[in-house]
């Protein structure tokens, strides 16, 4: 906690010297200059949160069921998480409040409920018939360690096995114990003098539910019969077992072993198995037994009518196969098929056609559970070829290092981007559709499109469309292809600065409506792309070095041929040509061996290949100096209007006209202000230094943070660069990165705090450049991490022709702002309330050559902004919105008073600041480092809401967490996964309609025909009477000290489930009056119990009544 300290200390020293210059915009309104009120129509009742859906494959999976009437699948993770998916579009997030990892999970067959079994040994029953599941009941066992469940088809007692090798029965109706215990001595009896370990397996045969197999870890396997309380049958092998299957007919099962063995048993002959097959064993010639191999995890044993029986199992290879990935094996007859999968297998299971054990399988694919993917194999097709994944599952195909969200996009743009990246799609999937078909969609209130964006660890981006809460990748962009790659392991190449990942996105601009995209990476790279329908090939890609260092020296200054930094224009008269570097090599500096003016990736010299899409229109980097790898970068910006990029680091900032392909600015940050430096700075040259800085942090804003700033020399900066961007997924990346205990929005490291000042925001607008502007001019904010606003002023030529052959000059206003704080967001208002777009060009085919009129239409165009106020009378004002991340402002423009000021937090700070449009007004909405996600109206910004959402657990949140128009929000919850929520009360009412309905009333298949001898003379399925021997009558109570029966707070979520609309608002009032009064919910409770009380005395009765009723003279 010092580190807090510390920084308050600096950030007391940075206001007291600026105090002075900021006690006219300290006062709320300043006298004798009255804002006009604007009528502000968002009030606090216009904001609730709540989250809304989670996209992204489960994190750390560690079970797996499916229901396949209901034709539902359900994976539990680590986390305690369980996930649920239906048909494309259909999913559902649910937690255990425990956070357990779930080691099983078993549906109740089309009853619309799970049960799930947890590492703490709880069992909890979830109802699956309400939009939002609800746990129902929960068992605590307090004596034994679950190890294995079994709930048989239609049954409703649940077999619970335990570490000591026990087995108990839970009613799954009322959730209780059965005073049926079958202990492990008794089945065992004399066979084995040790313990036979944990039960490993359970299940009934197919054709007498009366005979239960039971398989204990140690080889051990009993047949059990439950009528007689006794062992039929007791089966033992010297391997450990795995796991066990049956044959459909009950004559005969299959057990895997730890040796890489399959043993097939009869079941009336337990001397020894009929056959042992070893499926990756290598058969020695002199009838040997075969090597052992790895364990076989999994097996499962399916037939079919017309052929021979499918046996699947996981593991099992053999000890030689190093390095090799891990595989399903599936034996089919003769053949046997080694599917190979690109992670390790967690679990798998087989889909067939019936739900009923002891009638013919056929299988029809088989789900593969794997830790970072799932996988569905046709067993139907040659080659088992694998379904298509509809599920937005590949989030993480490479790590997530970034992430932005538009809401209310143009309507023409996720059919834009779908088009070019439908022919992305893999060939030699399966023909069949997605048989996991499930539940129903829910209506789509939602009117307006929704895209995300996603940078990754490998340079790719992905856009994906999240319009009506769902999630479908629309197009994918690799920018590493503009680089050349190094051939082989041992050359890496010389320029490289970072270990790994030398291409990972860190910032991601992005332009809807002139479809501008532009990106900064990890390598001080900076790419610019244009959309285009037409696949083209780039001869020479265009390319940009800069040299952008941070050094004040009399004797040596590299931007040596810059215009002082003055209010005289920067822009050089003749723009530079295309190829050559920002400022020529001078090799001086490098002749002591230093690496000096060399870019840290090469970019190919070969013609490009470009697919339609995003095609790279020009390529910018940031270049080595003096030894001193370049900065990354943290801030950038595009504008399609003023044909600009800029970007900034803990250096300075530069600007780059990318239609002329020329270096407009490139100054430190200190030259930004000219002689208007509140600061005093001691002349200093970057390599004294060797201490990382803190400020390449700041920009935590724009979706890439940089939790170190790179070290000063090569070999520190190989190591700080582990911190840079936790791109792999290990978990313990987050804990090692402290950097939010201490400031980042300035070096605490260094004691040279004012040098690392860096550009943490900036925003392209037309506005008031100066106090004494009549009208509004295109110019730029400039935000940096000491909570300075500087303002350069843009003088751009006419459009058409003249605007690649005229220079854009480019000049500092003089204007500075103060704020307390790293700047994170800036934002423009007209006179009237509302927010005023940066400009920006409509889309249009660039590839296509233009018609002439077309061309005379250009000429007379000048790049046109879409803001309100340029249309209005000179005398009308505009507002700036600054956000920092301790304060917000609202700057008066011209006269550049402060109207409003809010302190968001005081012992926190904000991580992400957004100006956003809900329905009804402009809001801003902030989250800060302690949890709090705010909102503030605009321009008072009076506070419209605080909740304390989620602490900041690690720097992945930090840096994903994004706002968006309408209500929309959404971070990175695992590395695997988005989390989507909501701030809007709007969003909040409706999403109950929006979501999907997991259940869906199914008739249940008729069972397979016994036929009329088989009943009278036996053979077919024996069925047997399990009220009559588990129940209390019968088997007396459980002892009560062996599980805790929880009741779930399922009953009132079904009310929150079953409420919308009209009914929502009642059950809302109900609820708060539940939480006022503690006597409604006890009343509510023994409704309840009475309730289902008489519902299980009718279920009994039904059930006496079925008993009788369907016996025949000869069964009696």
């Amino acid at each position: 906690m010092r580190k807090f300290n510390i920084r308050k200390v600096l950030d007391g020293l940075t206001a007291g010297s600026s105090s002075a210059s900021q006690q006219q915009q300290q006062q709320q309104h300043p006298p004798g200059n009255r804002e006009p009120e604007i009528q502000e129509t968002l009030q606090s009742e216009h904001f609730q949160l709540c989250k809304t859906v989670r996209h992204g494959f489960p994190y750390q999976p560690s079970a797996l069921a499916f229901d396949p009437v209901q034709k539902i699948l359900a994976v539990g993770t680590q986390t305690g998480a369980l996930r649920l998916f239906g048909r494309p579009g259909v999913e559902c997030y649910c937690q255990h409040d425990s956070g357990a990892a779930v080691i099983q999970l078993q549906f109740l067959i089309n009853e619309g409920a799970l049960v799930s079994a947890l590492a703490d040994d709880t069992l909890h029953l979830w109802n699956l018939r309400q939009k939002r599941p609800a746990i129902l009941h929960s068992l605590k066992f307090c004596r034994e360690r679950v190890t294995f469940c079994h709930l048989p088809f239609q049954s409703k007692w649940l077999y619970v096995g335990t570490e000591r090798g026990n087995i108990h029965i839970v009613n799954v109706e009322s959730f209780t114990l059965s005073g049926y215990v079958i202990m492990w001595n008794k089945a065992i009896e004399l066979s084995s003098k040790s313990h036979p370990g944990p039960v490993v397996h359970i299940s009934d045969n197919p054709m007498d539910e009366g005979k239960l197999l039971i398989g204990f870890e140690s080889g051990t396997v009993v047949l059990w019969d439950l009528k007689s309380k006794k062992a039929d049958y007791r089966y033992t092998y010297d391997e450990a077992i795995h796991s066990v299957a049956w044959h459909h007919e009950g004559k005969q099962f299959i057990c895997s072993h730890s040796d890489g063995t399959l043993t097939i048993w009869n079941v009336r002959s337990p001397a020894k198995p009929v056959q042992t097959i070893t499926p990756h064993g290598k058969q020695l010639k002199d009838g040997k037994k075969p090597e052992p191999c790895k364990p076989i995890l999994k097996v499962e044993f399916k037939t079919t009518r017309s052929g021979e029986p499918f046996i699947i199992l996981s593991g099992g290879l053999s000890y030689d196969t190093v390095g090799r990935r891990p595989c399903l094996t599936v034996m089919h007859g003769k053949s046997t098929a080694v599917l190979e999968m690109d992670y390790s297998i967690v679990d798998f299971l087989t889909l067939c056609e019936t739900p009923y054990p002891n009638d013919f399988q056929e299988p029809y694919a088989v789900v593969v559970l794997l830790e970072k993917d799932l996988v569905l194999i046709d067993l139907a097709q040659n080659g088992y070829p694998i379904f298509e994944n509809p599920y937005p599952l590949s989030i993480h195909e490479s790590p997530v290092t970034c992430c932005e969200y538009f809401a209310d996009c143009p309507v023409d743009l996720i059919p834009a981007l779908y088009s070019v990246g439908a022919r992305q799609k893999r060939q030699g999937y399966s023909k069949k559709e997605w048989p996991i078909n499930g539940g129903n969609w829910g209506l789509g209130a939602q009117s307006y499109s929704e895209i995300i964006i996603t940078g990754h660890a490998d340079g790719s981006i992905k856009f994906w469309d999240a319009s009506a809460i769902t999630l479908q990748v629309l197009y994918k962009l690799k920018t590493s292809k503009v680089f050349e790659k190094s051939r082989n392991k041992d050359e890496k190449p010389n320029t490289d600065i970072v270990d790994e990942d030398p291409y990972a996105i860190q910032i991601i601009s992005w332009c809807p409506e002139s479809r501008m995209l532009c990106i900064a990476g990890v390598s001080a790279h900076v790419i610019i792309y244009r959309f285009s329908k037409q696949e083209v090939i780039t001869e020479v890609i265009p390319m940009l070095e800069v040299r952008l260092l941070y050094e004040i020296s009399d004797v040596e200054t590299p931007e040596g041929e810059q215009a002082p930094p003055l209010p005289t224009p920067v822009g050089s008269a003749n723009p530079q040509p295309i190829p050559p570097q920002s400022h020529p090599s001078t090799s001086s500096s490098s002749s002591d061996g230093l690496r000096d003016n060399v870019p840290c990736l090469k970019v190919k010299s070969s013609p490009l290949k470009q697919s339609p899409g995003y095609q790279t229109e020009l390529v910018i980097q940031l270049v080595w100096v003096s030894g001193e790898p370049p900065q990354q970068i943290t801030s950038l910006a595009v504008n399609s209007s003023y044909g600009l990029v800029v970007f900034g680091n803990c250096n300075g900032i530069a600007m780059v006209d990318y239609l002329q392909k020329a270096v407009l600015l490139n100054l430190g940050t200190i030259e930004l202000y000219g002689s208007n430096d509140p600061y005093r700075r001691e002349p200093r040259s970057p390599r004294k230094s060797r201490q990382p800085s803190g400020a390449g942090l700041c920009d935590i804003s724009e979706g890439a943070v940089v939790p170190e700033d790179r070290c000063k020399s090569p070999t520190s900066a190989k190591m700080s660069r582990k911190l840079s961007l936790p791109t792999d997924l290990k978990p313990d990346l987050d804990v090692k990165d402290n950097s939010f205990s201490r400031s980042r929005s300035s070096s605490v490291t260094s004691i040279d705090k004012e040098s690392r000042e860096a550009i943490s925001a900036l925003h392209f607008c037309e506005t008031f450049t100066r106090k004494t502007d009549s009208a509004p001019s295109p110019c730029l904010w400039v935000g940096t991490t000491l909570g300075t606003v500087l303002v350069i002023a843009l003088n751009l030529p006419p459009g058409g022709e003249q605007r690649l052959l005229q220079p854009v000059i480019v000049s500092p206003s003089g204007t500075i702002l103060r704020l307390k704080g790293a700047i994170l967001r800036m934002a423009f208002l007209d006179s009237t309330g509302c927010l005023v777009p940066p400009a920006h060009e409509p889309w249009k085919e660039h590839n296509v050559p233009e018609e002439k009129d077309e061309k005379e239409k250009l000429k007379k165009r000048r790049p046109v902004s879409v803001s309100p106020s340029s249309s209005q009378e000179i005398s009308e004002n505009q507002y700036a919105v600054i956000c920092s991340e301790k304060q917000a402002k609202v700057i008066s423009l011209p006269s550049q008073n402060c109207a409003y000021k809010q302190n968001i937090t005081e012992t926190s700070f904000v991580l992400r600041g957004d100006i956003v449009s809900l329905s009804n007004g402009i809001c801003l909405a902030c989250f800060c480092a302690n949890g709090h996600i705010m909102t503030f109206s605009l321009p008072s910004l009076r506070p419209l809401l605080d909740v304390y959402y989620l602490p900041l657990t690690n720097m992945r949140i930090a840096r994903t967490f994004c706002f968006t128009n309408n209500g929309q929000a959404l971070y990175l919850v695992s590395p695997t996964e988005i989390q989507r929520l909501t701030y809007s009360q709007e969003t909040c009412e409706n999403l109950q309609e929006m979501l999907g309905e997991l259940f869906t009333p199914v008739e249940t298949p008729e069972a397979p025909n016994r036929g009329f001898f088989k009943g009278l003379f036996g053979g077919g399925a024996q069925s047997l009477d399990r009220e009559e021997l588990f129940g209390e009558s019968s088997s007396g109570k459980a002892s009560r000290s062996l599980a805790q029966h929880i009741p779930g707070p399922g009953g009132i979520e079904g009310v929150k489930g079953a409420a919308s609309g009209v009914v929502g608002e009642l059950a809302r009032a109900r609820l708060a009056l539940d939480e006022r009064g503690q006597k409604l919910s006890d009343l509510e409770e023994r409704t309840a119990a009475m309730l289902s009380s008489a519902d299980s005395f009718s279920k009994h009765a039904h059930e006496m009544m079925l008993k009788y009723k369907d016996k025949k003279w000869y069964q009696f």
